[in-house]
């Protein structure tokens, strides 16, 4: 809803079909919304989650929506009463499992759960993963430190080459979730400033070359991790993917002014149809 204007997204052409059959689904079966009052529907690969503004439903009135379900795609339905649902999609508690499995792998084989954060082009996701790996060269001489590693698909990437690699996330289930798609990585749980003293330790063991990976928020990266990566740690490479240009131009000056030098910087239009453009800078170590 946009004040009064209601802009019908049922089958809105960006979706891909999985989620276009979903929503047909529950525009058929779904309660009224004065006895269902859902805030979003999110969907994360095959998981998809009924984020509700209430305490308490009906659940058996969601029954025919779960069979309804099946043959859609989505491996799992989950209820989600968060009666503060807002900015903030998540709360711990409320969750509920209406149907299928609490977990799923996506076409590269990455475990998710239903809050995962997954890119809407998973294809050009790839081409700016696979620039990265070019970039950095892991293999067993070279170790990698990996900030903001999410589900840990690019720690996997670190790792398979033979690579040393330690991961920091600040989500729970997204640590749970990395330390299985890349079992022989380290993974640490926090945000990257909280966690600076263990990376220290990390670093200051590796043997060989050390090289860095950051994808942090539209924030970032905070300005004590900048200082850290920049004058501490010193990564012969860095590979840098960033959603906004503003931010990321703030923490480049910091590595070019550290010694650092930038050599590509690669735009990938992630979020087409709108003005937002995500950007992979590689630097190397003057």
């Amino acid at each position: 809803m946009r004040r009064d204007e209601l802009i019908p997204i049922h089958d809105c052409p960006v979706h891909t079909e999985r989620v276009r059959a979903l929503v047909r689904v529950l525009v058929k079966h779904l309660p009224p919304g004065n006895e269902f009052p859902l805030a979003y529907l999110h969907v994360a690969g095959a998981q998809a989650t009924l984020i509700v503004k209430a305490h308490k439903v009906d659940t058996e009135r969601l029954d025919t929506v779960a069979t309804a379900v099946v043959g859609t795609g989505i491996d799992g339905l989950w209820l989600h009463l968060h009666p503060a649902a807002g900015r903030r999609l998540f709360a711990r508690s409320g969750w509920r499992l209406l149907r299928g499995a609490p977990e799923s792998r996506d076409p590269r084989g990455i475990l998710h759960g239903p809050t995962a954060f997954m890119q809407a082009l998973p294809d050009l996701h790839s081409r700016a993963t696979n620039d990265a790996v070019r970039h950095l060269d892991p293999r067993p001489s070279v170790s990698v430190l990996d900030l903001y590693c999410g589900l840990g698909a690019t720690l996997r990437e670190w790792t398979q080459a033979g690579s040393a690699a330690l991961g920091v996330e600040l989500s729970g289930e997204a640590t749970r979730f990395a330390a299985r798609n890349a079992p022989s990585a380290s993974v640490l749980r926090g945000t990257c400033a909280q966690r600076l003293p263990q990376v220290r330790e990390w670093w200051a063991g590796r043997e060989g070359e050390r090289v860095a990976y950051v994808n942090p928020p539209r924030s970032g990266l905070e300005e004590k991790v900048t200082d850290a990566i920049a004058r501490e740690f010193r990564p012969a490479r860095l590979a840098y993917l960033s959603c906004s240009a503003g931010t990321l131009a703030r923490d480049l000056a910091a590595f070019e002014s550290a010694g650092h030098v930038v050599s590509v910087i690669r735009p990938y239009d992630f979020f087409p149809g709108t003005h937002h453009v995500e950007t992979l800078a590689l630097l190397e170590l003057r």
